[in-house]
């Protein structure tokens, strides 16, 4: 028999709500890195990367997003992300800007998931 663990509503919305913050900036950020406009060639100048890179890019942040999104692969896009974060936080670290917004959405890539995914919170129980 499978054991399955009853969580609160307000906390299961509180993660869905808190799982579409980083969805929304990363699929309106990976859209913007496919129509490669002049602000994302520049910040990618800005960045120290060729702007040929963004397509590819764009498409790596949107699979991933996209992954995260679908119940039965959320945990392998939570992972996937994770390491997308991790390389915008070592580009922001290389040249010398404020790295936080990266760090915290993964943050809440992980606390959304946290809180709505039963499979996760087994994982990774919380003691009192």
């Amino acid at each position: 028999m499978k054991e399955t663990i009853s969580m609160p509503k307000k906390l299961l919305w509180t993660g869905y709500i808190m799982s579409a913050l980083p969805v929304l900036l990363l699929l309106f950020s990976g859209a913007m890195k496919l129509m490669r406009t002049p602000s994302v060639v520049e910040g990618f100048t800005h960045l120290g990367y060729d702007h040929s890179v963004a397509l590819g890019i764009g498409i790596v942040e949107l699979l991933c997003t996209i992954l995260y999104l679908i119940p039965r692969t959320s945990v392998l896009g939570a992972i996937l992300l994770t390491g997308y974060l991790g390389g915008a936080t070592a580009t922001h670290l290389r040249i010398g800007e404020p790295f936080y917004a990266a760090v915290l959405l993964g943050v809440s890539v992980w606390g959304g998931l946290f809180l709505r995914d039963e499979r996760l919170r087994v994982l990774i129980p919380l003691r009192k």
